[in-house]
């Protein structure tokens, strides 16, 4: 490799270097493993060229910087407030992920969700998956599903509020 330039060498470096603790930074803050590599590449994209003028001294912490405020603003986007402030911390050694018990409450957590969304009425679940996996306004689902707005916002509050009593009985011990 000695034709390239020094700044594709050095770009090639950062990269092994900081793709997979980077898209798992990503993935903590975004939830979304497939957002996190997207918003990865974009990170990348815009550290290359700065690598390129020969003014960077710290590529990695430009590299997370720019990550991070990409993820901010996509989570803005989305109407979501940054995670929490543990998970804006990058990693700098490889973190073991939650252990067995925590993975067991993680999953049956995840099913009584599952459970409660399904047991939820048609029109309310509807709106529900529409409004927080689609991230639709109520007017936006109103005409899809071809309702009044207000019907929209009645059903939504009421699969919140059935969610949360299904939710709330089922934890309780």
């Amino acid at each position: 490799m000695p034709d390239e330039p020094a700044t594709e060498v050095e770009f090639s470096t950062l990269y092994r270097a900081t793709i997979a603790p980077l898209r798992r930074y990503l993935t903590r803050m975004l939830g979304n493993p497939s957002e996190a590599q997207d918003v990865a590449h974009d990170a990348y994209v815009r550290v290359f060229p700065a690598m390129g003028g020969g003014f960077v001294r710290k590529p990695e912490a430009l590299l997370y910087t720019a990550a991070r405020r990409l993820a901010i603003n996509r989570l803005r986007r989305r109407g979501i407030s940054p995670v929490s402030r543990e998970a804006m911390v990058p990693e700098t050694a490889a973190s073991p992920g939650p252990d067995a018990a925590q993975e067991a409450i993680l999953q049956q957590e995840l099913e009584l969700l599952q459970t409660a969304i399904a047991d939820l009425p048609e029109g309310c679940r509807a709106v529900l998956l529409l409004r927080r996996i689609e991230q639709l306004s109520h007017r936006e689902i109103a005409d899809r599903l071809g309702i009044a707005v207000s019907t929209v916002e009645k059903q939504h509050a009421r699969a919140l509020r059935l969610l949360r009593e299904s939710l709330e009985g089922a934890l309780d011990p």
